[in-house]
């Protein structure tokens, strides 16, 4: 079979094909690292170029013939776990994002990195407790718009003079790591080039430095380095081994007797307060009020013994519960920002409304893919979005049957359809979903722009994205067909509308940048 390599430099499907179809290629990934290239594969890379003697592996030696083999199967094992849309014909973004046992293993694969593929333009291994020093051979991708290595462990040193290879680069986030070294005057062009909602502590800002220092001294002068070892103690005992359980009278002492100081939002059924921990973490409390069964109790712990475990940074996190005769609580990490409704009264762009879609299908389907008990209630009012632009899905449910749930497609879809409209459910369709869903539908050929928000000033490009967008979310409520899609394949859908959303946001911020440039000089 003849083998061919595009012009990104990653094989194309014929290669693919023979991987599949030879059974002695069909093997798991590794099994695959250890087969020599076939017998054509030198004549086949070297017509490539011929044709593009800008491919990465255009200036190797044939010696080194055997990495270049082995970097187009990494990247076809990579394209197919990042979900990327037409795999193998097109490798445009990698995501190991939240793939804590996976990410480090890609990244171990040097000879990938070497020839890494021209078509990638994003990369995400947020996510993953990555440990050690930053992962330079990333940047070997040269023409990546976008890159996330947030929510890490990563420390040491920033290879900052490396950054200046990344021309294309304009969406950067290393927020959330442990990184710690001075900079000299030579790094302010590095971060006036990315905004600050790139570095939140990662220890990459003095800010963080200052912080921490100033937390340090406030705590040994004024408890005392035995009340601060008391309260790590405390906070061990709490966090380790299992034990999230707060007792009554701690949440009646975070929440200064639930005072109506601290009462934010009440119910019929529910009350949500604001409380401080002992050891200082400000978090959010829901509690219900009343006696139940003890099997009642006991199904409520257990489903908080399953909430405690799930950790993704656009899901809220929960850090413990109550669970008293006649009150129970669910205790939340508190996360400052706006719901999702009052967001999008402030006109957010196109790309923005697309990158909070975007996390919100990516944390269901890791919610399906490693929870697939849990569930989550996605609507405007139970979706926030944090100081650092990152929505943060609020509201969880434990099922005792894992499976596949069409209701929470169709939540989704609707709440896609919203951040399109931003209409008033309540006030425009007295809160019915499916009316709201009906004037969509009737809409969708000839009206197009009366169900496009009107504050959103679109292009063409990003108006035909609207329109596709609208599709996906009418095909999410569409209860008459038999088999509905998997949250993966609206995923999947989903991001062929987002990606050249924001490739459009970085071209145009370099043409800003060009603009002001010329205006300077």
């Amino acid at each position: 079979m003849a083998t061919t390599v595009s012009p990104s430099g990653l094989l194309t499907i014929s290669f693919f094909h023979f991987l599949l179809s030879n059974p002695a290629l069909s093997s798991p990934l590794i099994d695959q690292l250890n087969h020599p290239p076939p017998p054509n594969f030198l004549s086949t890379i070297t017509n490539n170029c011929l044709h593009d003697s800008s491919l990465r592996y255009c200036n190797s030696t044939s010696s080194d013939l055997t990495n270049i083999f082995k970097s187009t199967i990494v990247a076809a094992h990579l394209c197919n776990l990042s979900n990327s849309p037409n795999c193998p014909t097109s490798f445009s973004f990698i995501d190991l994002r939240t793939r804590p046992k996976l990410a480090p293993l890609y990244l171990s694969f040097s000879f990938f990195w070497k020839y890494c593929p021209f078509s990638i333009q994003s990369i995400d291994l947020s996510n993953n407790s990555l440990a050690g020093p930053f992962p330079s051979q990333i940047l070997n991708c040269t023409q990546i718009h976008s890159l996330d290595l947030s929510h890490n462990m990563l420390s040491g040193f920033l290879p900052i003079d490396s950054f200046t290879l990344l021309t294309n680069l304009s969406s950067l986030n290393l927020s959330y790591n442990q990184f710690s070294q001075e900079f000299d005057a030579g790094a302010i062009s590095f971060f006036k080039r990315f905004n600050d909602s790139s570095f939140i502590h990662s220890g990459l800002l003095k800010s963080d430095r200052d912080y921490k220092f100033k937390m340090m001294t406030t705590i040994l002068l004024l408890v005392g380095v035995s009340a601060l070892i008391a309260s790590a103690i405390g906070c061990l005992v709490r966090r380790i081994g299992g034990r999230h359980k707060f007792s009554v009278r701690e949440l009646t002492k975070a929440t200064d007797g639930f005072s109506k100081e601290r009462l934010v939002e009440k119910r019929e059924k529910m009350e949500v307060y604001i409380g401080i921990l002992k050891d200082g973490e400000e978090v959010e409390i829901e509690i219900q009020r009343g006696k139940v069964s003890s099997e009642f109790r006991r199904s409520f712990v257990k489903d908080c013994r399953v909430l405690v475990k799930v950790r993704h940074k656009n899901i809220v996190k929960v850090l413990g519960w109550c669970d008293g005769r006649e009150m129970r609580a669910v205790v939340m990490e508190r996360e400052e920002g706006v719901s999702i409704e009052e967001w999008l009264m402030r006109s957010p762009p196109w790309k923005d409304r697309m990158k909070v879609a975007m996390k919100v299908i990516e944390a269901m389907s890791f919610l399906e893919e490693e929870w697939p008990q849990i569930r989550c209630d996605v609507k405007t009012t139970n979706v926030m979005v944090s100081e650092g632009e990152e929505p943060l899905i609020l509201k969880l449910k434990v099922h005792d049957h894992p499976n596949s749930s069409s209701r929470e497609i169709y939540k989704f879809g609707v709440f896609l359809l919203q951040l399109i409209a931003n209409k008033h459910l309540r006030e425009e369709f007295e809160g019915s979903e499916s009316r709201f869903v009906d004037w969509i539908a009737m809409h969708q050929h000839e009206k197009l722009r009366n169900i496009i928000d009107e504050n959103m000033k679109l292009s063409a490009t990003a108006h035909e994205q609207a329109r596709q967008a609208i599709e996906i979310g009418l095909i999410c409520t569409d209860l008459s067909t038999e088999k509905m899609l998997t949250v993966n394949q609206i995923s999947s859908m989903l991001r062929v509308v987002y990606m050249p959303s924001m490739i459009q946001s970085v071209d145009g911020h370099h043409h800003r940048t060009r603009n002001k440039k010329k205006e300077t000089t």
